[in-house]
């Protein structure tokens, strides 16, 4: 009877936008008692999990059939609209219009015209309002702002300083928001000073600004996030990476590593994701380089950190390593070559024993970590009918733990 009375509730939502579900994605319910609150692709860690949770427990917005969120997916002008209508309880300030491209049929028409006559949203020239356009994030800012009529305090220009991107702000956006930078409504996520206004906002970005906003007229009760910007807050110049950090990295060349456990091979990784402090500043972006080698360590092999090069081009010397790898794989004479190498990248070592083994001498014209010459090291696995290999799977077995602290500028 439960799983019934849930799939109705989801009909009625459906129903009353004027969508069917392979349209457009629901973001608000009028059966708030029913409303999912949690979601499979939002994780408790998930940086926006709070605002996500509390707005869909008041009905302001709502998920998908298959129970999912979809926190990365765009979200357009008319969905913002119907969010506002949700959110925010205003009298009108100025009479509707009737826009061309906005029927009124159309699943939206009566959120947009409420979004317009309490000054929310206007449209553009033409008498067109986009309902379908995707809405950019300094677009729902100044949305909020003017709706809920917030002026800067202090000098606009001084205030989006704050923002290392701040120049990137539309003209007409820079007043609204420092208005709303100084009433906490924005929250940038994973760098709280990079603002990225002409970014299309996501599903979970909305979501936050609104949230903030109800905060922000007290309507709401703060959520204690690293990622909510706070002009009076200063921005440490320099931060410590204490010992015992993981730092998540990848290698896109290969699938594989396959390396001798006597070999040493030099290999370059990629940070996978970006290293945050508890405030929010990205200490390590992702994209940043590791450079180290691949190292002989207690019978299996190991990657040692030597430097660690940001995305700006900032280097620092790091004392980093993974864990001791000791997976082998068995080469035995007869096995094919291609099986071997396909999505595999070798160690000169390696591709010098699959040569010696599989009597498949092409193999040492492949490329190999380090482009090292392999010719002269098939002798040492001359007549050998197998040999094992370590077999290295990047993305899981070479996530790095910093073995000291060390300091990180911010610039």
């Amino acid at each position: 009877m439960f799983n019934q009375i849930r799939w109705q509730s989801g009909c009625a939502a459906f129903m009353a936008l004027g969508i069917t579900a392979g349209a457009i994605a629901p973001l608000v319910t009028p059966a708030p008692s029913f409303a999912q609150t949690t979601f499979y692709d939002v994780s408790s860690n998930y940086w926006a999990a709070q605002f996500i949770q509390e707005l869909s427990q008041r009905g302001i917005i709502a998920g998908f059939p298959d129970g999912s969120f979809r926190p990365e997916e765009a979200v357009t002008r008319a969905q913002f609209a119907a969010m506002i209508r949700k959110a925010f309880n205003k009298s009108p300030k100025r009479q509707a219009v009737g826009f061309y491209d906005v029927p009124s049929n159309y699943w939206a028409y009566t959120a947009i015209q409420q979004a317009y006559t309490t000054g929310f949203l206007a449209g553009y020239p033409g008498n067109r309002f986009e309902p379908n356009q995707n809405i950019p994030r300094e677009q729902v800012l100044v949305s909020l702002a003017n709706g809920l009529e917030y002026s800067a305090s202090g000098q606009p220009d001084s205030t989006l300083q704050y923002y290392s991107d701040s120049v990137n702000i539309s003209s007409y956006a820079r007043t609204p928001i420092a208005a709303a930078t100084e009433k906490e409504i924005v929250v940038n996520y994973p760098n709280v000073k990079f603002l990225n206004p002409k970014a299309t906002a996501t599903r979970a970005q909305v979501a936050a600004f609104i949230y903030q906003a109800l905060v922000s007229n007290n309507q709401a009760s703060a959520i204690n996030s690293p990622y909510i910007a706070k002009v009076g807050e200063p921005i440490p110049v320099a931060i410590t990476i204490p010992q015992g950090t993981v730092i998540p990295v990848k290698y896109d060349k290969a699938e594989k590593i396959l390396v001798t456990k006597d070999e040493t091979a030099p290999l370059t990784l990629a940070v996978s994701q970006n290293v945050i402090t508890d405030t929010g500043n990205v200490v390590i972006p992702a994209g940043s380089q590791v450079v180290g080698k691949l190292k002989p360590a207690k019978g299996g092999s190991q990657f040692v950190a030597e430097k660690l090069i940001l995305t700006n081009g900032q280097e620092y010397q790091i004392n980093a390593a993974s864990q001791v790898i000791s997976k082998t794989e068995t080469i035995k004479k007869g096995t094919s070559t291609g099986a071997i190498v396909k999505n595999t990248v070798l160690g000169a070592g390696a591709a010098a024993a699959v040569a010696a083994v599989t009597g498949d001498r092409a193999v040492a014209t492949e490329e190999v970590l380090g482009g090292a010459a392999i010719g002269s090291l098939i002798g040492l696995f001359f007549g050998k009918k197998s040999v094992d290999l370590i077999a290295i799977d990047p993305d899981t077995d070479l996530q790095m733990t910093i073995g000291q602290n060390f300091q990180v500028s911010l610039k």
